[in-house]
This record gives C-alpha cells, structure tokens and sequence, in this order.
C-alpha cells in the first residue's frame, strides 16, 4: 500500500496573531507556523497502516516557514520520504492548494494505482469547511470520504479499505472504499506518536528533504480577502454573584432591559 500524506502548515494560535500593514494577511514576521492538527492525525494513521501492513509513507507539503521542522519531525516518525512543494505559496485558497496537490500527485504517481491511499487533514483552522480534501478528490477525479477516524484493509479484497466516518451527534458510518481515494482524517485510531528531538536530529543528518516545483494558476479563482479585522474588545461581560434567587431576578431584570422578556 502506498500511502501519501499531504500535510498542511498552519498559524501556531498559542501565539497572539497580528495582522500585516496591507490588513489583508497576518504578519508572517510575527507568527510561527506548525503542522496543522489534523495533518498530524493524518500522518499517525498513515503510520498505523505502515506498522500493520507495510505501508509506504510518503508526506509532502507546501512550502511553508518551520515546514522543515515538520518534514523531519515526520521522517523521524517513520515517513519513508519527505517532499516540500515549492515555492512558498502562503495564502492560496483551498481550491488554488488543491490544484498544486494534484500536480504534485499526478508529477509522483502519474494515474495512482489501486494500492494508493492520499490522506489530507479533515480541517484546518483556515480551511473550516474542509474543502482541500474533495476539492482535491474532485480535480483527481477520485472518490472522497472526510471525517474518518479509522481506516483498515478489507480482508481478502486487495484495492479496497473499512472507513469508519464521524457525524454530528456521536453517530458513525462503516463505508468500503475502492482504491486509489482520497480520505480527509478527522483523528486517527490513536494519538500522535511522540518522537524524541534526538530522534529528529538524527533524522536531519543523515536524511534529505526532497524538493519539487509547482506553479499555482491563480487567475480567475475563488474570492479575495477584502480586510481582516482584530476582535474587538467590548467589555460587556457582567459577573453576577450571590444566591440562586439573587441571580434570576438579575438574569431577569437584563433580558427585560434587552427586549428579551416583557
């Protein structure tokens, strides 16, 4: 099984984010980057496979600050290779990232072949829809299924895998999917292995990030952000104190003020 998982570079929002003087972009200069949430759940579930039935890891990204950093912290996982996708293409909407990912598929694979799974994450904190995964699946010409938090060989049946999908409300769904596909993982089966620094360092000299090209077509795509915009501080919280009583005659007294109750 081929497995190739396309990882995402995020804000690290530990940080307090800033906004660049154009008010449309954060300041790069002022922000650290990490692999997203569940770009790393992708990868630990790529893992998995690769531990149970000899999967080959591939994980590949966009050129990002700190990306690097994740790239070599996967390999000391146990990513067989690790590709960074250049140049830098900081801001590309979710359809613009999926044009650049199925170049990048289409420069490995060519047409994947029946043993190919592509993980993305689910989400991201700038991609709350979740659109990189079918958009990508969509300009492959491939299958999708998103929200998947186990995933596993059908047994006896080579191109096919069990999909476990999350829905709201606690429910889950049991699909089988045909190979190649395109599956966005929510959480993997368990958390994300944690690797030593020693580990990684060891990883960054004696192994090599590969590096390919790919040129975004932008023209005619999508929508452009007009302004972005710090929260606004209001100070209207209230704290109410004292007893039961004493707090619903104020919880009262504010609805009546606001129009809420008669």
């Amino acid at each position: 099984m081929n497995i190739i998982v396309l990882m995402k570079m995020v804000p690290d929002v530990v940080e307090p984010l800033e906004i660049a003087e154009d008010g449309k972009n954060l300041d790069k200069e002022a922000i650290r980057m990490m692999a997203s949430e569940s770009s790393e759940h992708a990868l630990e579930q790529a893992l998995i496979l690769k531990d149970s039935v000899g999967a080959e890891v591939t994980v590949a990204a966009i050129e990002a600050p700190e990306l690097d950093d994740a790239l070599f912290s996967a390999s000391a996982k146990g990513a067989v290779r690790v590709i960074k996708i250049t140049p830098e293409q900081d801001g590309l909407r979710a359809d613009i990232s999926a044009s650049v990912l199925k170049e990048f598929i289409k420069q490995e694979c060519g047409s994947p072949g029946s043993d190919t799974l592509i993980f993305t994450g689910s989400q991201a904190i700038d991609d709350l829809q979740g659109e990189l995964g079918p958009t990508l699946a969509e300009q492959l010409g491939l299958p999708f299924i998103g929200v998947v938090t186990s995933i596993k060989p059908v047994e006896g049946e080579e191109g096919k895998v069990t999909a476990i999908k999350e829905y709201s409300g606690g429910l889950r769904g049991e699909y089988e999917v045909a190979l190649p596909a395109v599956v966005g993982i929510q959480a993997a089966e368990q958390p994300s292995r944690y690797v030593p620094f020693a580990k990684i360092r060891a990883a960054m000299k004696s192994g090599s990030i590969e590096s390919t090209e790919i040129t975004p077509e932008v023209e005619g795509r999508g929508v452009e952000i007009a302004r972005m915009y710090v929260p606004e501080v209001t100070g209207r919280a209230e704290m109410i104190e004292g007893d039961p009583e004493t707090v619903a005659a104020r919880l009262i007294e504010i609805f009546k003020q606001n129009g809420i109750l008669g």
